[in-house]
């Protein structure tokens, strides 16, 4: 078998369907995983497991050496105002460190950014991989704008690198969960108010193929958005209430019901010293419109956008296989 490909963050939404990808094409994988990290993401796959972190140089190089390819995945997702120091840690630095290994190595880097690091189109014009940067605010951000300039720091200096920029994924083996979450929540009922904006909607499973085919296909210093359909978020929950049974949201929140809801998730932050996952500053970023071109990454790495009923019936259907849906165990995995 040829060298493997190294995978970080496999345990993560988007690695953990990379790693799924590779082995379907019949790829050899080594993955970089955390001592603490959960074992189920990699439960009975063929890959190779070195233990290690982003954020250790050190664990990194010996991660790279021998592989053929590096797919960096891992990172640091929260929406908020607080945590830019850890995420600066992790998103910056740990892309540092792989960049910086990847380039010594002689290997191609696939780096997975994030929508949220490109400009803002409108219906009418669509954000492209060229669309000027509007200016960031949140930390999360912040650090992965920061990232994709050390790639492309690096790829001046001789790395053969290529930026991927996913949109909001769903999709199946979202163990932690993370973007899945929202699809649970509706399903409990805890959708009653939908944000004001509007999202991308893709799925997971595309974003993965799309990624491998960046491997071969991408070309160097380029970056390609991966994108979905535009749906406003009143639309998305109440496709999530109809394939899950929950309850359907009611209509958008009001710009006051907005205000309090995330002046109160900040005030609960400071008294339970962490900031919960509806802040003022999630509610200011889900009231963003979202409308991105993925015609560059359909023409170079053949990448497909299934429809959207299609996606949340099948990663609905992943967290009811796997117990999310029900039981107290589902409970303390939200």
């Amino acid at each position: 078998m040829s060298d493997p490909i190294l995978v970080t963050g496999a345990t993560g939404l988007v690695g953990n369907n990379v790693v799924r990808a590779l082995l379907e094409s019949g790829h050899a994988v080594r993955t970089l995983v955390r001592a603490a990290a959960d074992p189920r993401p990699l439960e009975g796959l063929e890959v190779e497991r070195v233990t290690g972190d982003v954020t250790d140089a050190a664990s990194v190089n010996a991660a790279v050496q021998g592989c053929r390819a590096v797919i960096h995945a891992a990172a640091e997702v929260h929406i908020g105002r607080t945590g830019l120091e850890r995420q600066r840690r992790i998103n910056v630095e740990g892309t540092r460190n792989i960049a910086d290994a990847a380039r010594k190595a002689r290997v191609r880097l696939v780096h997975v950014s994030t929508c949220d690091a490109v400009g803002q189109g409108t219906a009418e014009m669509p954000a492209t991989e060229d669309t000027p940067l509007p200016p960031a605010r949140l930390p999360y951000v912040i650090t992965k704008r920061e990232a994709e300039r050390v790639v492309f720091g690096n790829a001046v200096a001789g790395l053969d690198a290529v930026i991927v920029n996913p949109a909001f994924m769903i999709g199946p083996w979202d163990w932690k969960p993370s973007s899945g979450k929202m699809l649970l929540e509706v399903a409990a009922g805890r959708g009653t108010f939908a944000p004001r904006g509007s999202t991308s909607l893709c799925d997971v499973r595309d974003v993965a193929r799309a990624i491998v085919a960046a491997l071969t296909q991408g070309v160097s210093g380029e970056r390609y958005i991966l994108a979905g359909r535009t749906l406003l978020w009143l639309e998305l929950w109440r496709k999530f209430a109809e394939v899950s049974g929950g309850r359907r949201p009611v209509c958008r929140a009001g710009p006051l019901m907005i205000w309090i809801g995330g002046w109160g998730g900040d005030v609960w932050g400071m008294i339970r010293r962490k900031e919960p996952a509806f802040n003022s500053a999630a509610a200011r970023h889900a009231w963003q419109e979202r409308y991105y071109s993925s015609a560059k990454a359909e023409q170079t790495l053949g990448y497909t956008i299934r429809p959207a009923e299609e996606t949340i019936r099948d990663a609905w259907a992943w967290f009811q296989e796997h117990g999310y849906t029900h039981s107290k165990e589902a409970k303390t995995k939200l």
